[in-house]
């Protein structure tokens, strides 16, 4: 159902605003440079900052812009289980393929917290839901026994690992659901995360590199790690400068050089990324030949 390279879109604001005629171009962007699927709406989308009224913009926009061109895992996360139920609902009337639905974060539930959560989200909409894992923002972990179990429930698809903990492919892999997809939430490990069983990523670096990151999901994909290993040297730098400064800063900024008419603007309380931080993304997107 998803694989390959799958930028986690950032939303591009105009005087505080959702500027939705940037958006569109940064779709139909990603979707001529390869990118095989679309998430609005996550962690980079600035969807903490966003109302609900605004959330539920941007995921329309981007499936009416992609117009079926590729599968749009709309990103429907919250913290209170019946508000990711109202993301997931509108999601699907738009025609949404999924819903990216991020473990509980401040509340910090138990492991029967996180499957009650996520069984009653499966039980209440008929929308393939992708759990995001992300305990260094969410302190919540969704322990890999507690993903076996959900990969079980009809309607739980795929998981975003975002844990940085590279054994739990593996674990994942042999514990889960034989049609589980494994995507990597960490551009840095991607390749050893392909090695292990994954198959694709959900993407920062694909907002500004769309082109090389899915070709170098292609190589993993076909096998050719010699090839894929390449393109992750030329990768890597941008990989690491990206998080520099508090995220999404430092990509909004890419944006900006790359494509001139997208706006670097953020939302308090995020700020700009310091000097350092777009000096070490000036010179990974110069070795990336991006600029």
């Amino acid at each position: 159902m998803f694989s390959g390279s799958i930028p986690a879109l950032a939303t591009p604001f105009r005087d505080g605003s959702f500027a939705e005629d940037q958006f569109r171009a940064l779709v139909d962007w990603q979707i001529d440079q390869g990118s095989s699927a679309l998430v609005p709406c996550g962690t980079t989308g600035e969807a903490s900052t966003l109302s609900n009224a605004e959330h539920h913009r941007v995921i329309e926009v981007c499936i009416e812009q992609a117009a079926g061109r590729v599968p749009i895992i709309a990103g429907c996360g919250s913290n209170d289980t019946t508000n990711a139920l109202l993301h997931l609902t509108f999601s699907k009337k738009c025609g949404a393929t999924a819903g990216l639905v991020v473990a509980p974060y401040y509340n910090r539930p138990n492991q029967e917290g996180i499957t009650a959560h996520f069984t009653t989200l499966t039980e209440s909409i008929d929308l393939p839901l992708v759990l995001y894992n992300v305990p260094a923002r969410t302190v919540t972990d969704i322990q890999p026994e507690t993903v076996a179990a959900l990969s079980k429930l009809p309607g739980i698809v795929a998981i975003k690992d975002a844990s940085g903990v590279l054994d739990r492919v593996t674990e994942h892999r042999l514990n889960c659901a034989d049609d589980f997809i494994l995507l990597s939430g960490v551009d840095e490990l991607s390749l050893a995360f392909n090695a292990a069983g994954g198959v694709g990523c959900i993407s920062v670096t694909a907002n500004v590199a769309p082109k090389l990151c899915a070709e170098f999901q292609a190589a993993c994909a076909a096998g050719d790690y010699a090839k894929a290993r390449e393109l992750n040297d030329v990768l890597y730098p941008l990989h690491k400068s990206l998080f520099s400064d508090a995220s999404p800063g430092p990509i909004k900024y890419a944006l900006s050089r790359v494509l001139p008419d997208f706006s670097p603007d953020l939302r308090l309380p995020m700020t700009p990324p310091s000097e350092a931080s777009r000096k070490a993304v000036d010179a990974a997107l110069e070795g990336a030949g991006l600029i």
